[in-house]
Formats: C-alpha cells, structure tokens, sequence
C-alpha cells in the first residue's frame, strides 16, 4: 500500500454576501414540501383528503404500525435543536440555528433519500424540550438532535431514548465518535497497533469528547489505556473540581493531571477541544508513528503543516475539508438513519454504531472511482497514512453503511421490519443517490447470472484499467484488456491497481496474438473492395486496439466489447464498422438514456444520423422502441418537431408526418405518434388538448429530427437540469459493442461494458 503524498486542496471562498444570497434567493430558505402524489383533479383531492383518507386513519387506529406503510413516517426524520451550541458559533437561540438545521435536511436528502424537516425548539429548559419532542414522535420515523449543549444534550438525548420507541440520535455526540472511529481503526491498522493495547488521550469532555470514548471502549479499548482531558486538565479518580456524573464514568488511575503529562508516550490522541491546545513539546513527547485527531472546528487543535515541522511519522486527520483525512459527519447521519429507517428500528444501540464504523473503515481500503478522484484535482486516494476515512462524495457510502447498520439492528432485535434479501436491498440503495443505478440494476442481475467475456479495447489507460477490474470484481464477467502487457502493468502499478494473479483479467497484445493473422485475413475479406491492401489490414490489427478487439468479437473469441474514452465517439465507431456489420433488417443509430425528475426518457439519434430522412426516422423510432423494452419499458414513442400535429406548417414537419404514415403501415405492438412538440410529448396536461393523440401517456422515447437536435437537448439536460445521461448506446449492430464518451470515468466504462454484455443494442 502506497501513501500518496500530501496535497493540500485550496478552501472554498465566499463573501458575507454571497451566503445571504444563497440563501435568499428564489424560494428563501432551501427546503420545499412537493406532494408525492397528483393534486390535479376533484377525484385527487378527495383521495388525498376527505372522504378518502378516512380509510388508512381507520387502518391506522387498529394497527399503528401501518403508519409506515401509509404515510411519511417511514422515510421522515425530525431535525431538532434549541440553538444552545451552534456550530462554533454558542448559543445564538433556537431562531438563529434553523439554517443550519435545515442544511441538515438537506444533507439528509441529498446523500441517503431520507425526507426531514427542521424543528426549532425555543427553550433552554431541558424538562421543557424533551416534553415538546416527545409527543412529536407519532410524526417521525427518527430524531436527529442537533447542536445542543452540554451537559444538557446527555440528559435529553437519554431521557428522549428511555420515552420514544424511535431512534433518537444526537449527531454532535455520535456522528463525530463514529467517523473518527473509522478512521482510527484503519490509523491503527496502519501503525501496526493492538487497539486493546494503545493508549488513547481524548482532549475535550463535551458531548463529542464522552461519546468518542464511549464508543471507542465499546470497540475493545482498555478502560485503563484512555485518559479523557477537559480545560481543568486529566479526568482522574478522585478529582472533584467540575466534575459531573458523564465524565467521572470515564475516570482512571493516572498521575498525570495535564494534558501534557497525559500525552507523554500517548499512541493517540483525539482532540475535540479548541484551536491551538496541542503544542509542539507534546505532539514530541508522543510514541512513535503517533495518531492525532485534531477535530476542533472551524481550526484545529494543531495544523498538518505544523505537525509536519515537529515530526514526519504522523498519521493527522482534522476536521477540515481542506486537509487530507477529514472528519464529516455527513459520511455518518444520513446512511445511518437511511438504515434504521428501513428496518424501522425502535432505536440505535451502539452495535450499530459500531457497524456503521467498521463499514466506513473498510470502505476506505477499497480502490476508489472516479467520481472520489476528480476532487483530488487527478490525485488519486489510496488507503494510506492520507487516506484512512471515506470522502463525502463517495458514491459506495449509500449501499454500504445503511446495510451494516441495518444487519446490526437486526442481529440486535430493535429491528421491526428485517430485510430477508440484502442483495436487492442494496440495489434498491443504490437507485435511492443515482438514478441510472436503479435502472441499470436489472441489467447488472442478469450479466451475472450469466456473465460473459468483455474486451475493454483502450487497456493501457489507467480508468479503463480501473474499469476492467470493477468490472470483474461486481461479478459481471471476465475482462479482456488489449494492450501492451509492461505498459498496462507500469500503468496499474503507478495508480496502485494490483493486477499480479487477478482472477478473471486476461491481458491481450494484439501485435504478439497467435490469432492477428486470422484477423488481418478475416479485415481483408471485408475490405479488400473498399480501398484496402493485406498489408493495411495487417496493420489496422496489429496497430489499432479497436479494429483487434471488435475482431475478437466478431469471431467469437469474446462476447462483447467497449471502447471510445481515448478517441472521438464517430472515429471509435467508423473503427467498428469496419469489423462488424449493422444486424440484418436493423438500422444502426445511437440511443441516450436521460433520467430526470424520477423519470426515464430514452431520446434517439444522438449518435449516427445528421439529417434523417423520414423512412430513417421510422426505423429509428422502431429501433428505440426495443431499446426501451430491453430495458423494461412498454414504449410510447413521440417523433418530435417543432410543430404539433400540423402547425405551424413546415417543409421540415412534413417528413416527421411522412415517418408517422410508414410506421402506419407496419403492424408494430407500440405506441407512437407525431410530429409533436416536446412538452405536448412529456406533459399529459399539455397533451389534453389533442384528445385524438394515440399516446395513453406521456411519452419514454424522443425521436429527434435530426442528430444535432438529439444532441443538444440531451447535453442541456445533463448542464442545465442536472439530467442523468447514459450514452449514446450503439443500437443496430450484429455484435455486442458500446461506445463510451470521449474522456469517460471509470464508471461510465463499467456501465457501457453491463449493456454490452447485457447486449443492449440488439
């Protein structure tokens, strides 16, 4: 394992003004409530509410327990503080915290699904609070306490646990002790430590400080071996002064009474206290190869850069998004919640802290994607002394912590509702962050039940690599990488990729194959009236990776290919024609798949045909229906244009009409219509107004007029309203073979290489 050097990414920077701005702007605030079902019509409304809703009250009062099952309260989590301890801010009051509460709302949106609301509670009077949040719980399916100060936070926190039959979890207190957890357990693994034998020093008795030990001691430290420090210095037995019942648990035999004589040979040290509290004399006097956590916020107790002036064996995590290691609680509270949730756990016990630890722990030994590396600036992460904790954008962390979590409240027996298939779960988890993998997992299932022989032609490029083993390490098959064996090897090693004795990734040479020359004769039969000499032939196969790989394909030596992240997607898909012909009675044309707003669009041709004649625009309207079908849609097709059924009148709409009247003379089993507008295709309330169209709903696929029109419109979707775009996918073609995007990531080639082996295109 290499550790990669140390970088330092700059901070984001805003005015004053700009964060009113923000957050002022359109709709004040940043949440909204949007109803999840239709409020168009009387019958809604009577469905929504009365008389309708008198049937699941009535459900709902003979089994409480439907309320999951009928309303919010399965996927609803209370956001709750008195504004006693804001950030670093103190206590502004419960008013002053709402933004930051409802920025937690929105984290738990953004990063898990898990639908919140703020709630600000005006009194500092811990009786009080708990009495208002307790006979709120009827609402929710969890309680996230926020920013409350100690001791306070312990004593509502317990009580609120001891009175709900729902989780209650104060973030500050857990969400810190658990992600640091993480990180130390990998710190620990790094140093070669015994955790019941190290020796911990926890500076900072507040409510992150308590449960940091709490946790730390629930996962096998020695009671002995950790010394908690508050201002007043060592927490021993005996001492008196400024004591209260939560830090006098926590008291031990020493004869240190400072933070000093406290870190004299200490293998660790957490410090959730305040800037400037370690000094350069105790981060010396510490064992070596030391582990220090300065999580004081917004500056910590001591700075990377100092440390590093001090001592070159340290392993250093902070809070702060600017350094390497960072301690976010956003890699913790929605995923954990997201699991409790789902299980409808009655609380969360610290087995599934625990849990939650352990699997961020193991998640950061794993080969990242490319989505974590594109913000390291080209940096890759690797487990190391610089990356022992998971970042918050790390696409794995919703599929994965929700699902230790919700295995531990079941092994536990708080869980309510056990999830028997944790395989479909995790499916289900990954399509709550990233749309394409809810429709995508279908596919996926079945490429592994029957997995094939997949060519990633590009093999020296280091995300193809990447993608080659995610590939075979999902199950999906064997990968076939073509390339040069000493160059994808020196490319593997300087990203840290192991290739040595990989099962299932073969390597291919296309200059040194034993089967180039059944190749270069199989490309010259094909080409030999299109301009071309044996000796080209030779080359293209011996020189050019795609020419060898669709070979490969085209006589069955592998069953699918994927190429395109190193050359133009028409170049990568001339290269392919070459080899392989459009599959009799098919027309080839590209197909992206955009997904918005909860909604699928497949939109055709984005890919092939400039200017499509109206025969072309039928046979890619029938091409994109079995698309859509292939991947479980029952297809309604809309051929667009600018005009709607005949107006305005154009010589261009004519040929959309043209199309609609060929199709008309086929016996085809799917819907389609045109020439229409595209918010009459999409709209149902728009497409009222035409009660002869033949569409029974909005429409799934968007046949363009043209290719630049296909193309534009999925690219804006993608910019402008943050569509997801998978595509073009290569449809038509006698072989199973994908084209990617110039530039793909690591993810993108992986999906590719599913529909290619899925066979997506034919």
């Amino acid at each position: 394992m290499t550790d990669q050097p140390t970088t330092r990414r700059s901070r984001p920077t805003f005015t004053d003004q700009e964060a009113l701005q923000f957050h002022a702007q359109g709709r004040p605030g940043k949440l909204e409530i949007v109803p999840t079902k239709p409020m168009a019509t009387q019958r809604d409304l009577s469905l929504a509410y009365s008389p309708g809703v008198a049937v699941p009250v009535k459900a709902i009062a003979e089994n409480p327990s439907l309320a999951f099952d009928y309303t919010t309260r399965s996927n609803m989590v209370a956001v709750i503080s008195n504004g006693t301890a804001i950030l670093g801010l103190g206590n502004l009051g419960a008013l002053a915290s709402k933004p930051v509460m409802e920025g937690k709302s929105v984290l738990f949106k953004r990063f898990a699904d898990v639908d919140s609301i703020d709630l600000e509670v005006d009194t500092e009077d811990p009786d009080a609070f708990i009495n208002c949040v307790r006979y709120l719980g009827p609402s929710f399916g969890g309680i996230n306490l926020e920013d409350i100060k100690a001791p306070e936070c312990f004593i509502i926190e317990e009580r609120l646990r001891e009175l709900m039959d729902i989780p209650v979890f104060h973030d500050d207190q857990h969400g810190t002790a658990i992600i640091a957890a993480a990180g130390l357990i990998n710190a620990l693994h790094l140093t070669d430590r015994d955790m019941a034998k190290t020796k911990l020093v926890v500076n900072g008795a507040g409510a992150a400080g308590i449960a940091c030990t709490e946790l730390l001691k629930a996962m096998g430290f020695a009671p002995k071996n950790v010394i908690l420090c508050d201002t007043k210095g060592v927490i021993y037995q005996g001492r008196t002064e400024g004591m209260n019942q939560w830090k006098s648990a926590h008291a031990v035999e020493t004869k240190a009474r400072t933070l000093a004589e406290a870190l004299d040979g200490a293998d660790a040290v957490f410090g959730l206290s305040a800037k400037g509290a370690f000094s350069d004399d105790m981060i010396r006097s510490m064992a070596p190869n030391p582990i220090i956590f300065a999580m004081a916020n917004p500056d910590p107790e001591i700075t990377p850069e100092e440390v590093s002036r001090i001592r070159d064996d340290v392993i250093i995590a902070t809070g702060r998004s600017d350094y390497p290691n960072q301690v976010n609680n956003v890699l913790g509270f929605p995923y954990i919640f997201r699991g409790a949730l789902d299980v409808q756990a009655t609380t969360i016990n610290m087995e599934m802290k625990v849990a939650a630890a352990q699997a961020l722990a193991d998640l950061a030994r794993e080969d990242v994607p490319d989505e974590v590396a594109a913000a390291y600036q080209g940096a890759r992460p690797r487990f190391g002394r610089e990356y022992i904790i998971p970042v918050p954008f790390d696409p794995r962390l919703i599929h994965t912590i929700p699902q230790a979590v919700a295995r531990a409240a079941m092994d536990t027996g708080v869980a309510r509702r056990p999830i028997v298939d944790m395989r479909a779960y995790k499916a289900q988890l990954s399509a709550r962050r990233d749309p394409v993998a809810g429709t995508l997992n279908g596919i996926f299932e079945r490429v592994r039940r029957f997995p094939k022989r997949v060519v990633f032609a590009e093999g020296e490029e280091e995300q193809v690599i990447r993608a080659a083993l995610s590939f075979v390490n999902q199950g999906l098959g064997r990968a076939i990488l073509v390339g040069r064996e000493d160059r994808i090897h020196a490319t593997a090693e300087a990203a840290g990729i192991d290739l040595e004795g990989r099962e299932g990734i073969e390597i291919h040479n296309a200059r040194l194959s034993h089967r180039n020359s059944t190749y270069a004769q199989f490309l010259y039969e094909r080409l030999q009236r299109k301009g071309f000499l044996f000796r080209d032939c030779q080359r293209l196969i011996n020189q050019d990776r795609n020419h060898f790989a669709a070979s490969m394909v085209a006589l069955g030596d592998a069953d699918a290919m994927v190429t395109g992240a190193t050359r133009n997607y028409s170049t990568a898909l001339a290269d392919v024609r070459h080899v392989v012909d459009a599959k009799p009675g098919h027309r080839v044309i590209g197909v992206s798949l955009c997904l918005a707003r909860g909604r699928a669009v497949l939109v055709a041709d984005t890919a092939i045909h400039e200017m499509p004649s109206a025969q072309e625009l039928a046979e890619i309207a029938i091409e994109a229906a079995g698309v859509a079908r292939r991947l479980g849609y029952e297809p309604r097709v809309a051929l667009l244009s600018f005009s709607t059924f005949g107006h305005p009148r154009a010589e261009r709409a004519e040929k959309i009409q043209e199309a609609v009247r060929i199709l008309d003379g086929m016996r085809l089993d799917f819907e389609y219509d045109g020439e229409m507008s595209a918010d009459v295709a999409l709209n149902r309330d728009v497409t009222v107004q035409y009660p002869f169209c033949r569409l029974t709903g909005p429409a799934n696929v968007l046949v363009m007029p043209a290719f630049h029109s296909a193309s534009i419109s999925t690219k804006m979707l993608q910019e402008l309203g943050g569509a997801m775009v998978l595509g073009p996918m290569v449809v038509g073609l006698d072989r199973a073979i994908q084209i990617v995007s110039l530039g793909a990531t690591d993810t993108d080639i992986v999906n590719m290489a599913a529909l290619a082996a899925y066979n997506i295109g034919g």
